[in-house]
C-alpha cells in the first residue's frame, strides 16, 4: 500500500520560511518523479514544483521560482520543499504526489498524500 505523508506545515509570518517533507512508502521511490501541489479555499489544485525520478530535472510554477526549492533523498524515501520569502498568497494546503508519467498536471500523478496546511500571515 502506497503512503505519502506530508509534514512541516504551519503558521508563519510573511517573509518567513518553512520546509515541507513528504515521506513515501510502499513504492519504489527512486523510480518516481515527485511533485508538490497546493490548493487554496475556492481554488483549483495548482502545480508548485516537481523533481524528476533521478533528481536531475526540477520544475517550478513561475510564482515560486527563486523562493522555493524542491529536493529528494532516495535513501530516506523523502521529498522536500524548502519555502523561503513566503507570501500570504502562498497560503494553501500543500500536497505531495508521485508520478511515473509527467510533472505539471494532477492527472499525471498516481499517488497523493493527505496534505499539510501552510498559512502565511501578513
Amino acid at each position: 500500500q502506497v503512503q505519502l505523508v506530508e509534514s512541516g506545515g504551519g503558521l508563519v509570518q510573511a517573509g518567513g520560511s518553512l520546509r515541507l517533507s513528504c515521506a513515501a512508502s510502499g513504492l519504489t521511490f527512486s523510480t518516481y518523479g515527485m511533485g508538490w501541489f497546493r490548493q487554496a479555499p475556492g481554488k483549483e489544485r495548482e502545480f508548485v514544483a516537481a523533481i524528476s525520478w533521478n533528481g536531475v530535472g526540477t520544475y517550478y510554477v513561475d510564482s515560486v521560482k527563486g523562493r522555493f526549492t524542491i529536493s529528494r533523498d532516495d535513501v530516506k524515501n523523502t521529498v522536500y520543499l524548502q519555502m523561503n520569502s513566503l507570501k500570504p498568497e502562498d497560503t494553501a494546503v500543500y500536497y505531495c504526489a508521485a508520478s511515473s508519467r509527467g510533472y505539471r498536471r494532477p492527472y499525471e500523478y498516481a499517488h497523493w498524500g493527505q496534505g499539510t496546511q501552510v498559512t502565511v500571515s501578513s
